[in-house]
């Protein structure tokens, strides 16, 4: 029966995830149709926009043609009217000449007739019409401003669509994830020397497979990528995978997307949990600060004077405020007494993981590390054997050590800006490092027998965490040759504090 039970289990939960495909699939049919009516309409408009573009400039240019035509021939009109005008002038002057010279013919006294022959002679000499060019000025041709759209023609019935880069492909095997990068790389499937640029899409999801059309993220871009890689640093992994595409560009259009491809981007995410944390203590998701008017008292006087003996913070006087509305209660109590703490809302139940952390830099007093769930609500961090910790005390004198069951091994380093912890919990260590440098602070080595919290105590000051990191390339290979080269946990059992 249990058997047919877990049978039919595995059955239904193949078929839910067959549906949850199948019904992606529609969903992105029905983005895709969308898709192409709306691009199809909008092609449309584009290309009538083109061909007026081409409509509007024939126009001008016949018009500028039809302008030389008409300047053309009034010039020419003018040049011939102008000669025709003086033509007809000296013709006229000619004719009237020329009948004075026969009515001379007639004269019969010599004087006279000498008289009017040098007149004559005279007027012939300053006459217009010998002076006149008889040829045109101009010709009536008007060849030169004649055209032959031939070759244009030719042309107009060549244009066609623009040539589409072909959709790159995107190779899984060569892309990396680390160090909180991606390196996306690509190959088009045929060469093409066209190609200006690339674009990459990608956007953050916890689907694996395919992208999701109603996917909650938006896709982010990155333009003018010259080569065919490209990496994504500084990133947050706060979500379990990204999906990538990549489409080519020419100088004037861009291609089809590449086919998404899934990268997975697994780190450790977490907040500081409110709930249980002390009252002294402002907890923001991923900061916490000390406030001295937030605690309203101790909770219990009697486990107060108790841990007060062996605190090994200062116990500030606090004020209570009766407007400081009561905390929602968590799965445990809140810290009190002198247990600065707050945890993470998170559990690590295997794998390595990797966090960082950064404290004010007037902060008195604050400790980092991890902890069992068990971890009492009086306890301090490193003060039982749930709870290993590197502490940093700035009040009074200055000290820099790891803690683990009440016991103290100082650490001769300087504390660094940015403290980096690496929880390996299935091979029971816990390690610190200078965030900056990787340098290596101190390891504790363990068995770790129940799920741990990334545990932090404060007072007078504040902390700063960086989670959605994975554990950096640097501190892996350290830890491959750091085994037993450094202090641990053990290293701790013969130092009291």
């Amino acid at each position: 029966m249990d058997s047919q039970k877990e049978a039919l289990q595995r059955i239904i939960s193949t078929l839910a995830n067959k549906n949850d495909e199948i019904q992606n699939f529609i969903d992105t049919l029905n983005q895709t149709l969308k898709g192409v009516q709306e691009n199809s309409s909008n092609i449309l408009s584009e290309l009538d926009e083109e061909f007026d573009s081409l409509y509007s400039i024939l126009d001008e240019v016949k018009e500028s043609m039809i302008n030389s035509i008409k300047q053309e021939q009034a010039r020419k009109s003018q040049e011939l009217q102008s000669q025709l005008s003086q033509c007809n002038n000296a013709l006229e002057n000619s004719e009237e000449l020329l009948e004075f010279a026969a009515r001379s013919l007639d004269i019969k006294e010599p004087e006279e007739f000498s008289k009017a022959a040098r007149q004559i002679k005279d007027r012939v000499t300053m006459a217009s019409a010998f002076r006149l060019s008889l040829k045109p000025k101009v010709s009536d041709s008007m060849t030169h401003l004649m055209v032959d759209f031939s070759q244009e023609r030719q042309i107009l019935q060549t244009l066609k669509f623009l040539p589409v880069p072909k959709a790159p492909e995107i190779d899984p095997v060569e892309c990396l994830v680390a160090d909180n990068s991606v390196t996306v790389a690509w190959r088009m499937p045929e060469e093409d020397n066209k190609i200006d640029h690339f674009i990459l899409e990608y956007r953050k999801t916890n689907f694996d497979g395919l992208p999701r059309v109603k996917d909650e993220r938006c896709w982010e871009i990155t333009d003018n990528i010259k080569g065919t890689e490209y990496t994504l640093s500084g990133l947050k992994f706060d979500s379990k995978y990204m999906n990538f595409r990549v489409r080519a560009c020419n100088k004037a259009v861009a291609g089809e997307y590449s086919d998404p491809v899934t990268l997975e981007t697994k780190a450790l995410n977490f907040s500081l949990d409110n709930s249980s944390s002390h009252l002294n203590l402002r907890v923001e998701d991923t900061c916490v600060e000390w406030d001295p008017t937030g605690g309203k008292g101790q909770e219990s006087k009697i486990k107060g004077k108790e841990n007060k003996g062996r605190s090994g913070t200062p116990s500030p006087k606090r004020t209570s405020i009766g407007s400081r509305p009561p905390a929602v209660r968590g799965s445990r109590d809140r810290f009190t007494g002198e247990s600065y703490t707050v945890l993470g809302d998170t559990a690590i139940e295997s794998g390595q993981h990797y966090w960082e952390v950064k404290a004010q830099k007037d902060c008195k007093s604050y400790s980092v590390g991890v902890a069992y769930k068990t971890l009492g609500k009086f306890d301090q961090l490193g003060k039982t054997n749930t709870s290993w910790c590197i502490h940093v005390n700035n009040w009074l004198q200055n000290t820099f050590a790891a803690k683990h069951n009440n016991k103290v091994k100082a650490l001769d380093v300087t504390v660094p800006e940015r403290i980096g912890v690496f929880c390996d919990f299935d091979g029971g260590q816990l390690s610190f490092y200078d965030a900056n440098s990787k340098q290596l602070l101190y390891s504790f080595k363990t068995k770790f027998t129940q799920p741990v919290l990334p545990g932090f105590m404060v007072w007078c000051g504040g902390l700063s965490l960086n989670t959605g990191m994975q554990v950096p390339s640097a501190v892996r290979t350290l830890q491959k040759s750091e085994n037993g080269m450094t202090g641990s946990a053990s290293s701790l059992n013969n130092i009291t504090q």
